[in-house]
């Protein structure tokens, strides 16, 4: 990487009460004093692999080329779990081995994996609880001052996955999905996007869709929050392009009382997509 690629994004499970994310950054600008830093999400839930990752995949795509992100939701740390820095055409990841790098392996091309085990461009002393600190942040550093990649340790050909669920298409024209991720706002993100629910369809049936949530079913898919009265349920594509139901102006997760992992029916058989959802 470039000394001009100095752009490095900071995705933890840190929160911001304490220190912790200004030290990393502190040791980041010691070790490459031209590099920027932006914050992509300090409040992941803790150990929440799965949410790290689905954050990431939703928002590495719209930084520059040659953008560093960097990932530390770690309850492996001090154990023997392996760090690894991916590379794709566009991108350099850096992130403990645990499947926070799922689903940008799954999407991404070109991928070149190193093991990072060069204690070379770690801080003199590494502790066994903060690699946040003593690994990554110096790393980032080195690589945005021009160090390959295969100095910092050995390729390796996978990575560490974690299983997305993914939905189920009944004979009776049934998907089952589920709910992978809740935002802040309450919002329920399913694991269904446009694609997967037109190819739900079956030819020749077309007519009323409808979702079924929490006992609460919603009739159509909307293309705004607005477009329901307050307080109502609406159904909706995402900005990541996945299947979300919302309350307007309210909280969904609270309102229906529910949590990641819990299902949402949608009935798809007599369904076809109206002019301007599509």
């Amino acid at each position: 990487m470039s000394k001009q690629n100095s752009l490095v994004t900071l995705t933890t499970d840190f929160g911001l009460q304490d220190e912790y994310v200004a030290v990393m950054k502190g040791v980041i600008l010691n070790t490459c004093q031209n590099a920027r830093i932006v914050d992509l999400c300090h409040n992941i839930n803790p150990q929440d692999i799965f949410g790290a990752a689905y954050i990431l995949f939703s928002a590495y795509s719209f930084f520059p080329s040659g953008t560093m992100h960097v990932v530390v939701v770690d309850p492996g740390v001090g154990s023997t779990r392996r760090i690894v820095c991916l590379k794709t055409d566009k991108y350099t990841f850096l992130a403990p081995d645990n499947g926070v790098l799922s689903l940008i392996a799954d999407g991404e091309k070109s991928l070149s994996i190193i093991n990072v085990t060069n204690n070379k461009y770690f801080l003199p002393e590494v502790s066994n609880t903060f690699h946040g600190r003593d690994v990554f942040a110096p790393v980032a550093g080195h690589l945005m001052n021009g160090v390959d990649i295969n100095e910092l340790g050995a390729e390796i050909f996978e990575i560490e996955k974690i299983e997305t669920p993914a939905p189920v298409l009944s004979t009776n024209g049934i998907a089952t999905a589920q709910i992978i991720y809740i935002d802040r706002f309450g919002n329920l993100i399913t694991n269904i996007n446009r694609g997967l629910l037109k190819s739900f369809q079956i030819d020749g049936m077309y007519g009323a869709l409808s979702i079924t949530v929490a006992n609460h079913r919603i009739k159509k898919i909307n293309q705004s929050y607005s477009e329901v009265e307050e307080g109502g349920l609406v159904a909706l594509f995402g900005s990541a392009g996945y299947l979300e139901i919302a309350v307007n102006k309210a909280n969904a997760k609270e309102l229906l009382n529910v949590e990641k992992g819990d299902t949402v029916t949608i009935n798809c058989s007599k369904y076809i997509f109206n002019e301007g959802i599509d």
